[in-house]
């Protein structure tokens, strides 16, 4: 009889659990960023705008060898021609017969580098660049380093959460019934610093609870 009561007892007990998300937020530098530099050429003499290109591809790398950027963090592509008398949609009118468009891309993990790069551009003006930038992607790599003591610290959250929640409800915690791992988020903090980020995750564990 004792055994069957055991039995009861331990059924009623494993029906009771507690559902629980615990929080771990960083807010952590990016640690790796690609920056295209973009510039556009127009013209009629094909020959004229490749010497001009490569004119504006060889003070551009200059710039940034010149100023920390090592060879092999830098891409120079193949400039988009554009032959705008060949193009049987386009207009008959055009101002120019050739339009070249071209792409010097830096990735390093010198971010701190690039920023000061940036604000100082414009040099590039005085040498007659006419230069753009499109989307500059910051990233952060790192998140092994750091995924081990969010996950405990999410646990640790979810877990106060379960024993708050024991307390109210005059009961306490058990063991660990099954616990999930969300997905790590990293966003940008905000749209003027995307050079940070916010390292986000949220576990799921469902304890059982004991009288």
């Amino acid at each position: 009889g004792l055994f069957i009561k055991g039995g009861i007892d331990n059924f009623a007990y494993r029906d009771r659990t507690v559902t629980v998300r615990g929080l771990s937020e960083r807010q952590v530098n990016a640690d790796y960023v690609t920056w295209p530099i973009n510039y556009n050429v127009a013209g009629n003499d094909l020959l004229s705008l490749y010497g001009q290109i490569t004119n504006y591809n060889d003070l551009i790398v200059k710039f940034l060898t010149s100023n920390g950027i090592s060879n092999s963090e830098i891409s120079v592509n193949p400039p988009d021609t554009y032959n705008a008398a060949a193009n049987q949609y386009g207009s008959n009118t055009f101002q120019y017969k050739y339009s070249l468009s071209c792409t010097i891309t830096v990735a390093t993990t010198k971010v701190d580098k690039v920023r000061e790069l940036l604000a100082r551009q414009t040099e590039l003006l005085k040498e007659g660049v006419p230069y753009s930038n499109s989307y500059i992607n910051y990233d952060f790599r790192a998140l092994n380093s750091i995924k081990p003591a969010m996950i405990a610290d999410a646990t640790k959250n979810a877990r106060e959460a379960a024993d708050q929640f024991a307390k109210d409800s005059d009961s306490k915690v058990g063991k660990m019934k099954t616990a999930s791992q969300g997905q790590f988020s990293i966003e940008d903090t905000s749209s003027s610093t995307p050079f940070t980020k916010n390292v986000r995750v949220v576990s799921t564990i469902v304890y059982y609870l004991e009288d």
